[in-house]
């Protein structure tokens, strides 16, 4: 309102017009936000932070390349600004240009090496090329600069995720510290839940997520809300994003749909009270644009973390259950967790695979005349105890290749990582063949020039590992030691093919060059995969519906029995 008083005055007043586009920014209207930057820019070229601010909304609507120019001409206006660089970093990691990222970031930290938000995007884009230590001692530099830098300590959880080492104690004593840290003292401001305690009344069921879209979240959760039991449970989804035709459809099977994108966590934590929500789930964990400190406030009387987004223990407190199944979670580990298990029967996921896909074609190898193994996971997950494991394998198999796909991979930094990797074993790197971003169909096409999927470790696949065997590619992985381990031995052991879930390493190299020498048992079971993979639980969305419903009536009913609000 203030800065509108002052274009009323002055409408030709830049800087009003930029500062009221700031403010447009964090209240969420993020069109209003552009049109202000662009008028600001129009009276007043030369105002560069006006062209990296547009270019952060840019960034928010999805617009990469534009937000890319725009922080480029802030930075032609002003070398040495800080925040451009910055900024500029965090769109080229999103394009996967890391090389480029990785330049800005340290450019930022050469005019400024106490920039704690520098050092944290460092971090992630460090992380994303799989450079796993580099990027937790970024991490570890931007807390030390700011100790109250809750993402950057939500980013060093996630990334403890993939380290080799990593045990289950471990990660859950972290994620209990950083619990103590920012959420714990927040139970002082927990305040009575006033929902009726009653046991067989229709539950009114909350989602938070940024993920309502074309990301695992969306594919695992619209199963469910497309086969909802209506008369017992409703779901409301809270969803701060940017829409995409997934959106849309989960926007359409949802009972209801609050955009709290720009939404303050006060405000959101008073919506979710008026709202009435009796289980509120937590769909994000430590990853981007998470809300915890929201269900530290404890907001409704049960709240539970689902690792559709996030693996494992969020270490809260306020959180009462983790939403799992006997694999993820065997029962005999269930004291290393701060929340309580809820254990579905089946998968703790329900896949929808797309309407429209690609169909599975004849067996690569009968053509090629050699075996393409092919992961298609994220650089973070390809660790250099993977490759060594996996060229261990391409020496026991001859004339094989291994093709790796994803955002980035295709990059030089991946390159220079990886291929060395292959000459110290005396390999041509034309048996690795890296490959970047595609369309979603197109990524899935790519599967008919897959023989066999290599699972990664400690870290495995998950909505990778269930595209895989929709476009009928058996999939070799290592059962692991905490939940982001074993991913793909839900997956494979639901659908009913344990016999590719390995013990150890040793095992794992027997189980693929094996199965490689069997060509005409991959050709059998890649005509039969999906029928049988659609058939499995894994895909049943009305049996999953009801597994779900009913363990949240369980939950509900200890609730309404004296369960502490």
């Amino acid at each position: 309102a203030s800065h509108q008083q002052a274009l009323s005055i002055n409408p030709d007043y830049a800087e009003a017009h930029a500062n009221l586009g700031n403010a447009l920014k964090e209240l969420g209207r993020l069109e209003d936000a552009v049109a202000s930057y662009r008028k600001a820019i129009v009276l007043d070229p030369n105002l560069a932070g006006a062209h990296t601010n547009l270019g952060l909304v840019l960034q928010d609507q999805g617009r990469l390349e534009d937000a890319a120019s725009s922080h480029q001409r802030a930075l032609a206006l002003e070398p040495d600004f800080v925040e451009a660089h910055s900024n500029l970093g965090i769109v080229l990691n999103r394009l996967g240009r890391f090389d480029e990222a990785l330049e800005h970031y340290r450019e930022a930290l050469r005019i400024n090496p106490e920039f704690g938000e520098v050092h944290y995007n460092l971090g992630n884009a460090l992380k994303d090329t799989g450079r796993l230590d580099e990027a937790v001692a970024s991490y570890r530099k931007a807390l030390t600069l700011d100790p109250t830098f809750t993402d950057a300590h939500s980013n060093l959880l996630f990334s403890a995720q993939h380290q080799k080492d990593i045990t289950l104690k471990s990660l859950n004593d972290m994620h209990a510290d950083w619990d103590e840290s920012f959420a714990y003292p927040l139970r002082k401001e927990w305040s009575e839940h006033k929902n009726q305690r009653d046991l067989e009344k229709r539950l009114r069921i909350g989602f938070v997520s940024p993920d309502f879209g074309f990301h695992p979240v969306g594919y695992l959760l619209v199963g469910l809300l497309e086969n909802k039991l209506q008369d017992e449970v409703e779901f409301i989804c809270y969803s701060d994003r940017k829409p995409d035709e997934m959106t849309e459809r989960l926007k359409q099977a949802a009972d209801g749909w609050i955009d709290i994108y720009g939404m303050v966590d006060e405000t959101l934590i008073e919506r979710l009270r008026s709202d009435g929500i009796d289980i509120l789930f937590d769909l994000t964990g430590h990853t981007s644009k998470n809300r915890l400190l929201v269900f530290a406030h404890k907001p409704a009387p049960v709240q539970v973390s689902w690792g559709v987004g996030y693996p494992g223990t969020t270490g809260l407190k306020a959180i009462d259950y983790l939403l799992a199944d006997n694999y993820h979670v065997p029962k005999s580990e269930d004291h290393l967790y701060s929340e309580q298990i809820i254990r579905l029967p089946d998968s703790m996921f329900c896949y929808n695979p797309p309407h429209v896909s690609p169909t599975v074609g004849p067996l690569p190898a009968e053509q090629n005349g050699f075996i393409t193994f092919g992961s298609f996971n994220r650089p973070a997950k390809i660790n250099d105890d993977v490759m060594a494991v996996w060229i261990k394998i391409l020496e026991s198999v001859p004339g094989s290749r291994l093709l790796l796909k994803y955002s980035g991979i295709g990059d030089h930094s991946a390159r220079r990582r990886l291929f060395p990797l292959l000459e110290a074993h005396g390999l041509d790197t034309s048996r690795l063949m890296l490959e970047g971003k595609s369309p979603h169909q197109d990524l899935l096409a790519r599967y008919n020039e897959i023989d066999i999927a290599l699972d990664t470790f400690p870290y495995s696949g998950g909505l990778t590992t269930c595209e895989a065997l929709w476009m009928g590619v058996p999939v070799i992985t290592l059962s692991g030691k905490t939940p982001a381990g074993r991913h793909a031995l839900s997956y494979i052991s639901t659908v009913g093919l344990s016999k590719f879930v390995a013990r150890d390493v040793s095992h794992y190299v027997n189980l693929a060059v094996e199965l490689a020498k069997a060509p005409s048992q991959i050709a059998d079971l890649r005509s039969e995969l999906r029928r049988r993979f659609t058939n499995s639980p894994l895909c049943d969305g009305p049996r999953f519906a009801r597994h779900f419903a009913d363990e949240m009536r369980k939950v509900w009913h200890v609730w309404c029995q004296g369960g502490a609000s």
